[in-house]
C-alpha cells in the first residue's frame, strides 16, 4: 500500500507547515500539496526525490509505511517494532553513519532513543553500504575473535525481528546487557527468545526474552582501529586463535608440517 499521501500530510503537520509555506520551500504550487495530500494525483520521482530531501526520510519508507502514529523525528513504532529516522544525508544525499563512540557505549542504552544523544554522535560517511539505516558500534573484548578490540561494527537497523537470520551476527541492545555483539540465533517462534553464542568457545552461549531487546542490528562491515602485528600473522598465532575459537585445524597442521 502507498502510503505517501497521508504521510505528507501528517509530516508536514509535524513540521508546523501550512500547504502555503510547504510549497514556497519546495517551489512549486500550493495546489500541488493539496493534491498528492488529497490522493488526487500521484507525485513524480522529481518530487519524491524532493520531499525525501525536506523530511530527511527516504523514499522506501514514505512510501511503504503510515507514519502517521509519529509523534516528532526520532522515531516510530511500526506493528511493535522500532523503525528509525531520519537516515541523515549530506550535501551530497550520501546517507550519514553516527558513531557511538567507546566512552559513551556504556550510556548507549540510556540515549538509544533520545534524539538529542543520537544528535550529538560524530558521523562518517561509507557510500559502499547497502540501503538502510546504519549505525557504528565498538568491540570489546575477545568474545567475538578475529574482530579485535577496539575495533568497529558497522550494522544495518532491523524493523522486522522476523528477519532476523540464525548464525549471522548482530549488534543487540539489551535490557540488562546492555551493548552485546554476537552471532544470534532465532528461538523466536520455539520459546519468544534469541540465543546468544560467541565466536570464541571460552564463552558460554545464552538466551534473551525477544521483550528484552530494544535494538537489533545486523552486521554489514567492520572497522579495524589496529593493524595485525607480526606477531599475531605468525601461522602459530593464527593457529592458536583458531583452537580458540573451537575450530578443527588438523589437516591444516598436518599440511603445514
Amino acid at each position: 500500500m502507498n502510503y505517501i499521501s497521508k504521510n505528507i500530510q501528517h509530516l508536514r503537520s509535524l513540521k508546523k507547515r501550512s500547504q502555503e509555506a510547504l510549497a514556497e520551500d519546495l517551489k512549486v504550487s500550493r495546489s500541488r500539496i493539496s493534491s498528492y495530500e488529497e490522493g488526487r494525483s500521484a507525485p513524480s520521482i522529481a518530487f519524491l526525490i524532493s520531499i525525501s530531501d525536506y523530511f530527511k526520510i527516504p523514499i522506501d519508507i514514505l512510501l511503504r509505511n503510515d507514519l502517521t502514529k509519529a509523534k516528532d523525528f526520532s522515531f516510530i513504532e511500526l506493528n511493535n517494532q522500532r523503525v528509525l529516522f531520519p537516515i541523515t544525508v549530506d550535501s551530497d544525499n550520501d546517507n550519514l553513519i553516527e558513531v557511538v563512540p567507546v566512552k559513551a557505549s556504556a550510556g548507549y542504552l540510556a540515549g538509544y532513543d533520545d534524539p538529542e544523544y543520537i544528535e550529538q554522535l560524530q558521523k562518517i560517511k561509507l557510500p559502499f553500504l547497502p540501503t538502510g539505516k546504519h549505525r557504528a558500534f565498538p568491540i570489546k573484548g575477545d568474545s567475538m575473535l578475529p574482530m579485535k578490540d577496539g575495533s568497529f561494527v558497522i550494522g544495518r537497523f532491523v524493523e522486522d525481528r522476523s528477519e532476523i537470520k540464525s548464525g549471522r551476527t548482530y549488534v543487540l541492545v539489551t535490557l540488562n546487557d546492555g551493548m552485546v555483539y554476537k552471532r544470534v540465533y532465532n528461538d523466536i517462534d520455539l520459546n519468544n527468545s534469541l540465543v546468544l553464542k560467541s565466536d570464541n568457545k571460552i564463552y558460554n552461549e545464552y538466551s534473551v526474552p525477544i521483550n528484552e531487546v530494544l535494538e537489533i542490528w545486523e552486521f554489514t562491515c567492520s572497522i579495524n582501529t589496529q593493524e595485525y602485528t607480526a606477531e599475531e600473522l605468525k601461522i602459530s598465532s593464527i593457529l592458536g586463535m583458531f583452537n580458540e575459537l573451537g575450530v578443527e585445524l588438523k589437516a591444516l597442521e598436518k599440511t603445514l608440517s
